[in-house]
């Protein structure tokens, strides 16, 4: 039986107001200067860490400045460019095609438009709400990442499956002035305490109100008392 909606919000909400205590500085942590350098960030972290990511970048953005040399670069030189990062071959490919897009478009400029965004060649919704909130300060939605799905189902937030289905039931329970920060505190979350294969309940600021916990208590959703 799934969780009322009336209280999956009082779990979002005393899910938030936890995390905030427990990571109150958190933020992205991908490295970027400018909005296309954030583009191209978020376009190579799809099914890649942040800190491979960065490492690439690190060396990327200082041989390619601006959307012209990115739209002019050879796509096997781009590829060899970021052959760490997963999937390397198809996003040079993306993002030589984005670049040429930007200029052929938009003057070279990253798009402010959720629709505008998503046309971009290799560009999803999740990669469209990174660029609009930390680029253009516009927030649209909920980035859902890896961290997102798996938190938000675990904690009885949500039981959708698909990152689209989850960030529409998000937006219908997650304060909406917590919707950028709560990707960040759950990703900081899934990296510290609730990872994917060995979540360790026993140091847990949710565990108490987590319908997954491993100890052995049942949890008052509505409540958020153990009992």
């Amino acid at each position: 039986m799934g969780t009322p909606l009336d209280s999956r919000q009082a779990q979002a909400e005393e899910v938030v107001e936890r995390l905030y205590e427990e990571y109150p500085d958190t933020t992205i942590s991908l490295n970027f200067s400018n909005r296309l350098e954030l583009l191209i960030a978020v376009m190579l972290s799809a099914q890649c860490t942040d800190e491979r990511v960065n490492k690439e970048t690190a060396h990327l953005f200082e041989k390619y400045e601006t959307v012209g040399e990115y739209a002019e670069a050879d796509v096997d030189e781009l590829s060899e460019d970021i052959g760490s990062i997963t999937y390397h071959n198809s996003k040079a490919d993306y993002i030589v095609s984005t670049a040429r897009t930007l200029i052929e478009e938009y003057d070279g400029e990253v798009p402010d438009k959720m629709d505008e965004l998503t046309e971009l060649k290799g560009v999803g919704r999740k990669t469209a709400n990174v660029v609009l909130q930390h680029g253009h300060d516009v927030v649209e939605g909920i980035v859902v990442d890896t961290h997102v799905q798996r938190l938000s189902r675990r904690l009885g937030i949500t039981e959708d499956e698909r990152p689209t289905d989850i960030e529409q039931d998000l937006m219908g329970i997650v304060p909406e002035d917590d919707w950028q920060q709560f990707t960040h505190l759950c990703i900081s979350h899934g990296r510290a305490t609730c990872t994917a294969r060995n979540p360790d309940c026993d140091d847990c600021v949710l565990e108490n109100v987590c319908p997954s916990s491993k100890l052995d208590h049942e949890v008052d959703l509505a409540s958020g008392e153990a009992w």
